[in-house]
């Protein structure tokens, strides 16, 4: 157990999908070609996992969607594992239940929002270790989520959800109070997803 670790026995997972041309970032066509999404994909990816590793609050492990060489040259950030899953939601089940019975509380993260801080990783492990609190939500201002951290896991949270919609967010809430779970929810951040959205990178100067 590494004691340099603010939550040695936490865990931060990042979500990433290989940055294959044309199958990340798409939205932003025609304001950007699919290599240039490509890149701008690499870039976020890149961002989260150093300010992930950065941080010291806990282990970071990086779940990627394939294996491919871009993420074998972040070996030395993290190491990876392949998610396993037929849709998001089986996907980020699986991380949970592999990783929760090995680290408790687990911190879930994309990689498509650079805003978030290390005060706002933080806060997301301050309220999980409070006995009342299951779960921490890090709302999108589009309506998804830009994390999910749990101390516990079930295939019904993420069950029937319409990822990559405005509806994600309470469609989740409602799945939590379904569970009869306890959470509490962080402020919204925006994430890149569309055209419009490039302007606040350009802002942070990644882009």
């Amino acid at each position: 157990m590494d004691t340099a670790f603010q939550y040695p026995r936490g865990l931060l997972i990042q979500f990433a999908k290989a940055p294959v041309p044309g199958q990340v970032k798409s939205r932003m066509s025609p304001v950007l070609t699919d290599e240039q999404s490509a890149e701008l994909h690499r870039i976020l990816v890149r961002h989260t996992l150093g300010k992930l590793t950065l941080a010291r609050l806990a282990p970071v492990e990086l779940w990627i969607s394939v294996p491919h060489p871009f993420f074998a040259a972040l070996a030395e950030l993290a190491p990876s594992v392949t998610q396993v899953g037929a849709d998001l939601g089986e996907r980020m089940w699986h991380a949970f239940e592999t990783a929760l019975p090995r680290a408790r509380p687990v911190v879930l993260v994309g990689s498509d929002c650079p805003f978030f801080s290390t005060r706002y990783l933080l806060q997301a492990f301050h309220l999980l270790l409070a006995p009342d609190v299951d779960a921490v939500l890090g709302p999108a201002e589009d309506g998804g989520y830009v994390l999910l951290g749990l101390k516990r896991n079930h295939k019904q949270l993420f069950a029937g959800v319409d990822w990559g919609t405005a509806r994600v967010l309470e469609q989740t809430r409602d799945r939590l109070r379904q569970l009869g779970w306890r959470w509490r929810e962080l402020p919204a951040l925006p994430d890149i997803d569309d055209p419009a959205d490039l302007e606040l990178l350009r802002d942070l100067g990644l882009f």
